[in-house]
């Protein structure tokens, strides 16, 4: 169903009942919303302004609410206004349900002018029951779409049914987002942007990971919109053409995420291509650290580390080095002798500088 569809279903509820309304998916993601002409500023109630502005109600609003019952209620649920939470108006709640199942909720502004006998929310009861049938109707092909997603991932790489639901959309570039943590049991995103298939998956840290297939020219979007949703690190992995080799851009998007968290630079989003020596470094082993290097790791010489590891970030250039940590030069020289001491490598020659340097960003993959 398109979204003009539900703006229509939600117009008719507004229609029906003379109050602004909004749809929203279970996971709290902002579907559609009736315009009101009023001079009335309850209509500007903080909650409802927030999900318009930012497409979904804040984890506080979702907790707030299912408070009251509507994840298992069948009927209209009223809900008071408390300012405290940002809820200024009170609310009538028509949760909409499909097979027993909860797929969204239709939020009307209402301090208690309507009564739950109204006659008027029997047609907008019908209008929830709609909007159910179809929700269920896109989360089960959305469902189907994610196993087929994550079999194409798994190790036997299993892509040919995934290519046969996709049909035109198969054709083409794609690429992989990953999201870390993405814990168990959390509903998987319905109606995001850009995204052709989303699927939880096991791999990806000790919490798992979110994959959205997407087109490389929107992943980036995909991945700034899961960041400000959820929260945590996303990467993006290299362009493939088709879906057979999506297992390999799965694999860079995990290591691009790896990064993202490892690297302030990258801001939480990163590029397999933008990673450099991550794309090597995400490919090893975790190993415990050089012995050399080990005593520089420790959480007491943590100023030595940054030290060296931008030392060697600008090619032992020590007046840029100094620059960019804010010290004088001497007082760079003085760490430098420091870190040789402590570890025995001389920082003057090119296979001790390597060591360091990749035992330094590995450290920092590690958390370290």
């Amino acid at each position: 169903m398109t979204g003009t569809e539900y703006q229509e279903l939600i117009d008719e509820a507004c229609a029906l009942l003379g109050t602004p309304a909004t749809l929203e998916g279970r996971d709290f993601g902002l579907i559609a919303y009736g315009a009101h002409d009023s001079a009335d500023d309850r209509v500007m109630d903080p909650v409802r302004t927030r999900s318009i502005l930012s497409r979904r109600s804040t984890a506080a609003v979702r907790t707030y609410f299912e408070g009251f019952g509507i994840t298992r209620a069948e009927g209209p649920v009223r809900i008071p206004p408390d300012p405290d939470a940002g809820v200024r108006t009170g609310r009538l709640c028509l949760p909409v349900r499909h097979g027993g199942v909860v797929y969204g909720y239709i939020w009307l502004l209402d301090d208690g002018a309507t009564a739950l006998d109204d006659p008027r929310l029997v047609g907008a009861s019908d209008v929830a029951d709609r909007i159910g049938t179809r929700l269920a109707a896109e989360a089960r092909a959305g469902a189907r779409l994610g196993e087929l997603l994550r079999a194409a991932l798994s190790p036997a790489g299993r892509s040919r049914e995934l290519a046969a639901a996709l049909g035109a959309a198969a054709d083409g570039p794609l690429t992989l987002v990953a999201l870390a943590p993405w814990p168990e049991g959390r509903d998987t995103p319905a109606g995001l942007p850009g995204a052709i298939a989303v699927s939880p998956m096991g791999r990806g840290g000790p919490h798992g990971a979110l994959a959205v297939l997407a087109r490389p020219a929107g992943a980036r979007t995909v991945g700034m919109r899961l960041r400000e949703l959820f929260g945590g690190a996303a990467g993006v992995g290299g362009a493939r053409e088709g879906v057979a080799d999506l297992a390999d851009a799965w694999t860079e998007a995990l290591a691009a995420a790896r990064t993202a968290v490892a690297e302030e630079r990258f801001g939480g989003l990163a590029d397999w291509a933008a990673l450099g020596p991550y794309r090597l470094l995400t490919a090893l082993p975790d190993a415990a650290p050089d012995p050399a290097v080990a005593p520089l790791l420790g959480a007491e010489h943590r100023e030595l580390a940054r030290t060296a590891e931008v030392f060697l970030d600008h090619a032992g250039q020590a007046a840029r080095t100094a620059a960019a940590l804010g010290i004088h030069r001497q007082t760079l020289y003085y760490r430098v002798s420091r870190i040789e001491r402590l570890t025995g490598l001389d920082l003057a020659d090119g296979e001790d500088r390597l060591l360091l340097h990749m035992s330094l960003k590995s450290g920092r993959l590690r958390g370290v």
